[in-house]
């Protein structure tokens, strides 16, 4: 199991060969490598899992709103 975090694809800049995509993730803008995942490629308004600089999957925006649940219970150290 990996620590991702989920951001929000805003757009594929020309000149990556599409191996890299501008995400926001919580209100910020970063280059992240979308090389690895498999079929479906990332597309503006698309939301992928981050780990490590590098999307590791696509998920919905409930899907990214429970991970950031999660990742706000590690952080106030409330797990059961």
């Amino acid at each position: 199991m990996c620590l991702g975090i989920p951001g929000r694809v805003l757009a594929i800049p020309d000149g990556y060969h599409d191996q890299i995509a501008l995400v926001e993730v919580s209100g910020e803008q970063r280059k992240v490598n979308i090389g690895l995942l498999d079929g479906d490629p990332a597309r503006p308004g698309d939301w992928v899992i981050i780990h490590m600089g590098f999307a590791v999957e696509k998920t919905d925006e409930a899907g990214a709103e429970a991970a950031l649940s999660g990742l706000r219970l590690l952080q106030r150290g409330d797990l059961p």
